[in-house]
């Protein structure tokens, strides 16, 4: 726990301008981001006295190491800063809404020749025209299936559309008049997409129009004694009707608007969010979270405004947002989300009204979200901590292993032999501190030395880190060298590589487990101990979980221990083993897919992707490079005589492929592509 008077800027350093703050740990982690208008003024108040700060401030300000700011010139500017902090660093003291991307949207496809409705979920794609989002997908379909009758769009998909062109038969929603069949080509593409468009238009809430319209039409039909045709159009108008039933009129005509609600206690809080778009609710979303920081109402739905519209632009942020309680700089927000839109966008709290009426209606279900969420996350939790308790228990522990890793080596009968080390903290996976591992220590296939090369190489990694932080004097000398060579995007650099730079990012090896556990049995926990005890660390527990009977394998015993079946101890082993045994077979196959693409011009040094592409574009294949004199090589424009040379060696050293053979014929096939196998 830190003082934070040791890291206090000095009097006279901190300007009174509007600016952001990072507070940083002693692992130059970013814990947390906020933002000021007068930056003097706001870290001042980090500083007093720690008794009387809130418990939560309290806690970041004793964890954080150090402070540091960005000066702006605006207020808008701020809060565009803060955000993309926050979005960047994820720091763990800011509230962070979960932002559920599962929720379903009604989407039109109008960057496509014919249009499709469809449900969609996930990030939003350019040229896709969305409403919602709705609370279920079955909500979406019913809607759907009332408006297809009166505009028969397109819904089905590409295989089904191309393969009904093939045969020339439609599908069965054309024979029934739901699909308007451009398939086939009963409507032309420009009959098609205006469908489509008036689909939209009615979505819209661009409902009365279309309605008077129909109506009009029908009585028109009924004066000519086109009974059949009005009675078509009469069927339709019911339809449509129907459709405009589920979402019930709440707002004035052609109202746009975004409500916010807030329910809160002490240590949570729940977020809802009605769209209402042409004056109907049009979607329902929400968010939950742990309220990490002290923070208001007014914090929470600034939040809220950043998570919601920090990546919308356009008509995706509504004319009026409404809203329980203003942020501290309603101006600058206001602003914010103007040049999101493009246009003004009014923040305020209703007052009265039907606006007030709805608005109470939203916070009613920000109530019930708050009360559901802590239901099942009780129930959660109490099972999380149950199997966390058992495995201390089990182990021996002097506390429940809040970090857990685990370490699983995979090849293919010795070749391409990887490793993966999955990260598990209070019971639940951190993909982002997931790391994978090239075995280059010794050739061959040696569960038992890979897995002491990998556990070697991980916490000398650890031990680097803890030095270059300062956070003690000396390092303990590693017994027997371990080569550090790792490979891929996500693994720690190796020993002689410049660490990278103190960016406020999570470090990759900067945080030790409570844990290791290993897939394997005795040998392989034998030597991850060993590892350990090389490199002077004797505070991280180890274990194993061997495959055949599921037991639990400590260092130094001559029996596991067995856990029962039913334990949610083991059950959380098993996930973390299964887990880091999926990440490590998926890595070691990516490899062996990349070796068996593998190309001669590999070898050759210094030789990148462009000009490897410009060889054999001039020549043609790798075939005839093989054949050309080192002076024709240097023709290349970008190739100079020493690269020739060796691409000459390389390639007159390379093993020759295997020939292909035509399974056919018998006939070996000739080889006059830009690669070869291995």
């Amino acid at each position: 726990m830190a003082d934070p008077s040791s890291y206090r800027p000095k009097p006279g350093q901190i300007p009174d301008s509007p600016g952001v703050y990072k507070f940083r740990d002693e692992h130059r982690r970013v814990i947390y981001v906020g933002k000021a208008k007068n930056l003097r003024q706001r870290l001042a108040n980090y500083f007093q006295d720690l008794a009387a700060l809130h418990p939560r401030t309290r806690t970041m300000v004793t964890t954080a190491a150090s402070v540091e700011w960005t000066v702006v010139s605006t207020e808008v500017e701020a809060l565009q800063l803060e955000y993309s902090w926050i979005k960047e660093f994820d720091p763990r003291f800011n509230v962070k809404y979960r932002d559920d991307k599962s929720y379903p949207y009604l989407a039109v496809t109008l960057n496509e020749e014919f249009p499709r409705v469809q449900v969609m979920r996930g990030a939003k794609k350019k040229g896709v025209r969305y409403f919602g989002p709705y609370g279920h997908a079955w909500a979406i379909r019913e809607t759907v299936d009332l408006m297809l009758r009166v505009f028969p769009v397109r819904t089905c998909s590409a295989g089904v559309f191309k393969n009904a062109a093939r045969t020339g038969r439609p599908c069965l929603l054309g024979y029934i008049g739901k699909c308007s069949a451009p398939c086939v080509g009963r409507v032309t593409p420009e009959e098609h997409r205006e469908l489509a468009d008036d689909f939209c238009d009615f979505m819209a809430g661009r409902t009365g129009t279309y309605i008077r319209r129909l109506e009009k039409e029908m009585m028109a039909a009924a004066e000519e004694m086109e009974y059949e045709r009005a009675a078509r159009l009469r069927d339709d108008v019911e339809a449509l009707k129907r459709a405009m039933e589920k979402s019930a009129v709440v707002l004035a005509d052609a109202t746009d608007a975004d409500l916010i609600a807030v329910a809160e206690d002490e240590l949570e809080a729940a977020v809802q969010i009605f769209h209402v778009r042409g004056g109907r609710v049009r979607g329902q979303r929400g968010w939950v979270t742990d309220k990490v920081e002290n923070v208001d109402t007014s914090g929470l739905v600034e939040h809220a405004l950043q998570q919601l519209y920090g990546e919308e632009a356009g008509d995706a942020v509504p004319k009026e947002v409404l809203v329980p309680a203003l942020p501290e700089d309603p101006d600058a927000v206001s602003q914010w989300l103007a040049g999101r839109r493009g246009s003004q966008v009014s923040l305020r709290i209703p007052q009265r009204g039907d606006k007030k009426d709805l608005m109470a209606t939203v916070q009613r279900n920000a109530q019930q979200a708050l009360g559901l969420h802590k239901t099942k996350r009780a129930s959660d939790l109490t099972t999380r901590s149950r199997a966390l308790e058992e495995i201390a228990e089990a182990l021996g522990l002097d506390t429940a292993p809040l970090r857990v890793e685990c370490f699983d080596i995979s090849h293919l009968q010795g070749d391409d032999v990887v490793a993966s080390m999955v990260v598990f903290e209070d019971g639940l996976a951190r993909k982002s501190e997931y790391r994978r591992f090239q075995i280059k220590g010794f050739e061959g296939q040696d569960d038992v030395r890979s897995m002491h090369e990998v556990i070697g190489r991980r916490f000398r990694r650890y031990l680097q880190d803890k030095e270059r932080t300062g956070e003690w004097e000396e390092t303990p000398a590693p017994t027997g060298p371990v080569p550090d060579t790792t490979s891929g995007p996500d693994t720690a650099p190796g020993p002689d590589t410049e660490p990278r730079e103190d960016d406020g990012r999570p470090k990759r090896f900067a945080y030790p487990p409570q844990l290791v556990v290993v897939d394997g049995g005795q040998p392989q926990v034998a030597a991850a101990k060993r590892a350990l005890d090389e490199l002077g660390i004797d505070d991280i527990a180890v274990c194993g979980l061997a495959k055949r009977l599921e037991e639990v394998w400590l260092p130094d015993d001559d029996d596991p221990v067995v856990l029962p079946r039913s334990s949610e101890g083991l059950y959380l082993l098993q996930r973390v083993r299964d887990e880091a045994h999926r990440f490590a077979i998926t890595y070691q196959r990516a490899k062996r897919a990349k070796h068996i693409r593998s190309s001669p011009l590999d070898a050759v040094a210094g030789l990148g992707e462009t000009r490897k592409q410009a060889l054999i574009k001039h020549f043609g294949s790798v075939k005839k490079l093989k054949q050309a004199t080192i002076d024709e090589i240097c023709e290349v424009p970008g190739i100079g005589r020493r690269t020739a040379e060796s691409v000459a060696v390389a390639l007159a050293s390379a093993a020759p492929a295997t020939p292909a053979v035509n399974t056919a014929t018998g006939e070996i096939i000739e080889e006059d592509d830009g690669g070869s196998t291995t």
